[in-house]
């Protein structure tokens, strides 16, 4: 791609960081954490033998550090499939163009992504403080179809087997599936709970919780449950994970999703001490991404 890329298009502050990471491409690291929550990044570079950089804008906190010789990034992306629209772009932008010519790089990068995060589950037999791996990342909001990309055989046939099992209102999401990076989620086995993570967009009814809001489809949670394809189930849900598959097949990195369950919706239970279960989490994480 030899087209420049206009100053509206990627906005570039006056330190030379991209805008809403405030980050330069020399203060990344290429394996990197996402985190929803900005006070969680201190909480796993507090594990780093060395933090070199610590950057925040609005809700996108950013450390870059070392464990022994391997440098990390730690980066918050708040909440929802939106923001990690801005995270997964800037952090390829920080990679593959040049800040200076504003032209794509001859040569691209694969980025290493990390998510560590909470979720609820959806299936009885997981219980609160586990750890669940995406193995794929299922879009109940819109955000992929403003991209082109290609599902996988595989992918078409889960996909399809979703839609014939599960009724969504007409006119709300278009379902999109996309599996985790398989290089990544090779490590995560040993202690890990593995299925098929749903994103929601939003907290409340489109995860099936009514306050004073009634539900447009009540029965969602327990077709999310009861689906099943050729050993694949719906193990969980939360607001992040088909978008940072998504982005990550559009622009070539390597993604793997991994949350703390620190709600089972089936059993309505809620982690006594979901901290506890988050620090696990980040321990036992770091253990593994060190070493990547």
């Amino acid at each position: 791609m030899d087209k420049r890329i206009a100053e509206s298009e990627l906005i570039i502050n006056s330190r030379g960081a991209v805008y809403h990471l405030d980050v330069r491409p020399d203060e990344l690291a290429h394996t990197i954490i996402t985190v929803g929550d900005p006070d969680r990044v201190p909480a796993v570079t507090k594990h780093f033998d060395k933090v070199e950089h610590k950057f925040q804008h609005r809700e996108f906190v950013t450390h870059t550090g070392y464990i022994g010789n391997k440098r990390l990034s730690v980066v918050s992306t708040g909440i929802g499939t939106d923001n990690i629209d801005i995270v997964l772009n800037e952090l390829d932008a920080l990679v593959n163009i040049d800040f200076n010519t504003r032209l794509v790089k001859q040569e691209l990068t694969s980025l290493q992504i990390i998510r560590l995060g909470t979720s609820g589950a959806l299936q009885e037999s997981i219980p609160v403080d586990s750890f669940v791996v995406s193995s794929h990342g299922l879009g109940l909001d819109n955000l992929m179809a403003y991209y082109t990309y290609e599902n996988t055989s595989a992918e078409k046939q889960l996909l399809e087997a979703f839609r014939g099992q599960v009724t969504l209102q007409p006119g709300g999401a278009n379902p999109c599936l996309l599996a985790a990076g398989e290089s990544l989620q090779k490590h995560f086995t040993d202690g890990f709970h593995t299925g098929i993570t749903v994103t929601c967009p939003g907290f409340y009814a489109p995860q099936g919780r009514v306050l004073r809001g009634p539900l447009s489809n009540p029965n969602l949670i327990d077709n999310l449950t009861s689906f099943s394809h050729e050993g694949h189930r719906i193990t969980n849900f939360e607001m992040e994970t088909s978008a940072i598959y998504g982005m990550g097949r559009v622009l070539g990195h390597q993604c793997l999703s991994i949350s703390a369950i620190v709600a089972n919706r089936i059993r309505k239970e809620f982690s006594k001490d979901g901290g506890a279960a988050v620090e696990a989490l980040i321990k036992k994480g770091l253990d593994i991404i060190a070493k990547l």
